[in-house]
């Protein structure tokens, strides 16, 4: 029972005492549930896809209202006409473009695979979390259908039951990358887990999401390597490729790439160790230990938000396409996923294991900027162009140590040139740091040079 005041109450005064009675009603405000969802079919397996099919909303997105708004911006809410316009649909590919099995812990044929129906269509919630009805009906925390956070390249669940193949193996790549494996000993230190796990990465990034592997990584050696997940948002971002950092902030604490790769870039006087994943600061000229006189920061090409607006991504995450050199047929699409900016191939252009020589490389992801030819030749400029100083400055060094090994003493508060130098030669030996920004290495290096033949009188 409600009472409401009629529109008479806003008329004047002498109005109103015309109409006393008329000016306040009793009404009776009925509620009627809507219904949130059409029964599925048995062979759909409690699938549920869509409340409207029109309007894209899902069934769990009729309460999960801040997931569904997300993901309605996402390439994967378009999956199905995606597909339909690409020119090249076939009913095998339609697994991957809409609810079913795929994506998640169920196995045997399901929702969109079962029945056909439209109300399946798109890479829906329940793509990733599996089947809603029995949380739907008993909305507890106990019935929340969990995705998993492992790639699962069983190809049982998880992202690679679709991320995978020769036309978009994201998966395949991924394994043979840095991310795709855990590294023991750094994995199994507390203050290391936040970029050498999915779990501590996800837990750094502020992600408390639930998933099913949650309760097996959280005993003693057990670990997640860094997954999709942890890189990209399942449920949508503001940033390209659903990226839960952008990937063109020339930034270390905004940069997706650099929440990680920007470790100790600079030296830690308190420390023996040298530089550990300096990329990002190596990228933006900031890195290294700098002698005085010397102004920073000292920026290259690949530096520059102008010249390379991708920043790490630019060179490291490119997809192209491999055709056999003979018949000119397709053979592989790479998607970038190995990070490798100049991965090894054998001699069809097929990406394999190195290490490998410069000219046993490719260098494909350049081409925005340079042919594959004058890129490698750039390469081995930079790197021949600091090796006599290199060669210099570790003499310089080996000197010092011989003749004045209190230099190299890192128990004491004082930091010398001795081993502000001794970070640079670290710095430019660390691989890839020339190609990175090789003005940054050779100012560097001759900066060192100057200062330790002035600060201990050596020729």
């Amino acid at each position: 029972m409600g009472r409401t005041f009629s529109r008479l109450a806003l008329l004047p005064l002498a109005v109103i005492g015309l109409g006393t009675l008329a000016s306040c009603v009793d009404e009776t405000i009925v509620f009627r549930d809507r219904e949130l969802f059409e029964e599925p079919l048995a062979a759909a397996n409690s699938f549920l896809g869509y409340t409207s099919t029109d309007d894209k909303l899902t069934v769990c997105g009729n309460c999960h209202i801040g997931p569904q708004g997300e993901w309605e911006e996402t390439a994967h809410a378009d999956a199905w006409n995606g597909l339909q316009d690409s020119g090249h649909a076939q009913p095998f590919c339609e697994g991957c473009h809409t609810v079913t099995e795929l994506g998640n812990t169920v196995t045997e044929v399901s929702g969109h695979s079962a029945t056909g129906e439209e109300r399946y269509q798109d890479v829906q919630c329940e793509s990733c979390h599996g089947p809603g009805l029995t949380h739907v009906t008993n909305p507890e925390d106990a019935t929340v259908p969990m995705a998993a956070m492992d790639v699962g390249l069983d190809l049982t669940q998880g992202c690679a039951e679709c991320h995978q193949g020769t036309h978009h193996p994201f998966a395949e790549e991924w394994t043979e990358s840095g991310h795709g494996s855990v590294i023991g000993y750094p994995a199994g230190r507390e203050s290391c887990e936040g970029c050498h796990t999915g779990e501590g990465a996800l837990e750094m990034f502020g992600v408390n999401t639930v998933y099913i592997e949650q309760e097996t990584v959280a005993q003693d050696g057990e670990h997640l390597a860094i997954t999709c997940a942890v890189c990209h948002d399942p449920h949508g971002s503001d940033h390209s490729g659903q990226l839960r950092f952008p990937i063109d902030e020339p930034s270390e604490e905004l940069n997706l790439c650099m929440q990680c790769h920007q470790k100790r870039g600079t030296p830690d006087p308190t420390s023996f160790r040298g530089p550990h994943s300096p990329e990002g600061p190596t990228l933006l000229g900031t890195a290294g230990w700098w002698p005085p006189g010397l102004a920073q920061p000292i920026l290259s090409t690949h530096g520059s938000t102008d010249e390379n607006p991708r920043l790490c991504a630019g060179c490291h995450v490119n997809s192209y396409e491999i055709d056999d050199q003979e018949t000119g047929e397709f053979l592989f699409n790479a998607t970038g996923h190995r990070f490798e900016a100049t991965p090894c191939t054998d001699a069809q252009g097929l990406l394999v294991e190195g290490p490998c020589a410069n000219d046993e490389k490719t260098y494909a992801a350049c081409t925005d900027c340079h042919s594959e030819a004058v890129a490698l030749q750039l390469v081995d400029q930079a790197e021949l162009s600091i090796e006599a100083d290199i060669a210099e400055l570790a003499d310089l060094l080996d000197t010092v140590e011989t003749t004045m090994p209190g230099e190299f003493d890192d128990s004491d508060a004082r930091y010398t040139v001795a081993e502000g130098s001794r970070f640079n030669l670290e710095l430019a030996q660390t691989p890839g740091a020339v190609v990175h920004n090789p003005f940054l290495i050779r100012a560097l290096l001759d900066a060192s040079i100057a200062e330790m033949k002035e600060e201990y009188n050596l020729p």
